[in-house]
Parts: structure tokens; C-alpha cells; sequence
């Protein structure tokens, strides 16, 4: 079991769900991203995605295509984002994964793309346009090796889809909450209990819920129900609105340390011997 798998298992064990918050890597630049980085896990970060940017970005609302805008505009690119994993393993021992689009990957050389990141210290990978069927390359060169494939479900997910991505994926499934793109959303998906049963019943892995988680309400609601929470919009839009203030990762730690309390759940009472 590699990283991620054993922080699911630590914060089961705690009553706990893991908080996944996600940065564009390079926004503004790669040293405000290991410094955001290291806020975040030191505030409650339990895992860390790491947004790779791209120029056609299909599944990312406009929050996330100007942060990636911003980062690829100031020269970010995959060999820089590796390197900068392999920088924060020096004091960051938390689960690190990497959403990237399959073209950087396919530019890289996937032989070449999973062993720089196994040497950099990436713990997981989330390919959005690069279903099982499609992913078998990735998926052999990766096998027996602590770099977990993340593969996404859908509302629109069928049974057999479902077996399929609970067979093929590490570490967690990525529930798509709502269907479309990525962004900061009032209200989360009036089905989203009933999906994340259909889910539930598909796999034995921790599901991790994405797409429109925004506030701590939010996150204490997907808590009750999934094993993980993906937050990226709602922190991305925060970066954003404060720019260049010299107090923003004061305020960017305040709301994820509030968006970890929402992860904590009451334990649950041994009921009473029968008198």
C-alpha cells in the first residue's frame, strides 16, 4: 500500500476525511506553489493535487483555465513541476498527486513521464481525458510501484463503467460530483447521496468527491458520505481575488483549516450491552 492508500487508512481509523486541496502548479510561480504547498498541509491538508497546466483545458471551468493561463504564461512546464515535487519531499510527507491532461504526458513520453515521477516523489495521478481503455500503457508501466492511477465516475456512469474504474484505479476513485466543468458552485448535487451509493456499491476503494465542492458546509456534507474531499475552485478563486496581498496565505491557510474541520466527524457510540 503506497501513500495515499495509508492516509485513507490513518484517517479512517480517526473518524476522520481526507481534505484534497488542489493548486495549479506554476501560479504565479513554482516557488508561491511550495510555499502555498507547504500552508496548505501545515493548515490540514491531507493530501495535495497539483493542477499541471494546459492550454485546452476541457474539464476545468474559466476559474482554473486563468490559473493555468497565469502559470503557463510564466513559463511552467512538466519537467519544472516534477522538480518541484522533488524539491518539497525534502519536508512535505503528505500524499502529492498530479491532475495533468494526457497531451504533457504524451509530449514527456509516458516510459520516461512515470519513472521522473516516481523519482520526484509523486504519489498519485489523475488523467481526466484518459479513460482505462485508453490507459493500459500507463497503467503497465506503473503497476508495482507506489504511484497510484486515479480514474474518475460519473453521474452518468454506468454499472459496468463503474466496475471497470474501480478495477483499474489506485489509491481512490474521483467521483465527479456534477456533470460539465470545474467551479465554485452554491449548492451541491441534489443526488449526490444516492450516486455515491451507486458508486459504494462498485468498489472497496475510498471515493474521493470533486466538481463544485466550495465551502465548509460542503465539505461536512460530502463527509458524511465519501472518504475524501476534492476543494479546487473555491481556493483558486480566493488566490485570485486577493493577487498580490502580502497576508494571502494567511487567508488561503484560514480556509483550508476551515475546510478541514468540516472533515471531522463525531465518533460514533458503542451502543449499549443488552440489559
Amino acid at each position: 500500500m503506497g501513500r495515499i492508500g495509508q492516509t485513507f487508512e490513518r484517517l479512517q481509523k480517526v473518524h476522520e476525511r481526507a481534505l484534497i486541496p488542489y493548486v495549479t502548479a506554476g501560479d504565479p510561480d513554482l516557488e508561491m506553489t511550495k510555499t502555498l504547498i507547504r500552508e496548505m498541509v501545515r493548515r490540514g491538508g491531507d493530501l495535495i493535487e497539483i493542477g499541471v497546466p494546459f492550454s485546452d483545458p476541457l474539464a476545468d471551468g474559466p476559474i482554473i483555465q486563468r490559473a493555468s493561463q497565469r502559470a503557463l504564461r510564466a513559463g511552467t512546464t512538466l519537467r519544472k513541476i516534477l522538480a518541484t515535487v522533488s524539491e518539497l519531499r525534502r519536508d512535505v510527507d503528505v500524499p502529492l498527486i498530479l491532475m495533468t491532461y494526457y497531451n504533457p504526458v504524451f509530449r514527456y513520453g509516458e516510459e520516461a513521464f512515470v519513472a521522473d515521477a516516481l523519482d520526484a516523489g509523486v504519489d498519485g495521478l489523475i488523467v481526466p481525458d484518459l479513460p482505462p481503455e485508453e490507459a493500459q500503457t500507463l497503467l503497465d508501466l506503473s503497476a508495482d510501484t507506489p504511484l497510484d492511477l486515479i480514474f474518475l465516475a460519473a453521474p452518468t456512469s454506468t454499472a459496468a463503467r463503474l466496475a471497470m474504474v474501480s478495477e483499474a484505479s489506485r489509491g481512490f476513485i474521483y467521483y465527479v460530483s456534477r456533470l460539465g466543468t470545474t467551479g465554485v458552485r452554491e449548492q451541491l448535487a441534489e443526488d449526490l447521496r444516492m450516486m455515491l451509493e451507486n458508486v459504494r456499491a462498485s468498489t472497496s476503494q475510498p471515493i474521493a468527491v470533486g466538481f463544485g465542492v466550495s465551502t465548509p458546509e460542503h465539505v461536512q456534507l460530502v463527509a458524511e458520505l465519501a472518504d475524501g474531499v476534492v476543494v479546487a475552485s473555491a481556493i483558486l478563486k480566493l488566490l485570485e481575488d486577493l493577487g498580490g496581498q502580502e497576508d494571502r496565505l494567511d487567508h488561503v491557510g484560514e480556509f483550508v483549516a476551515a475546510l478541514k474541520a468540516g472533515t471531522r466527524l463525531a465518533p460514533i457510540e458503542p451502543k449499549p450491552p443488552a440489559s
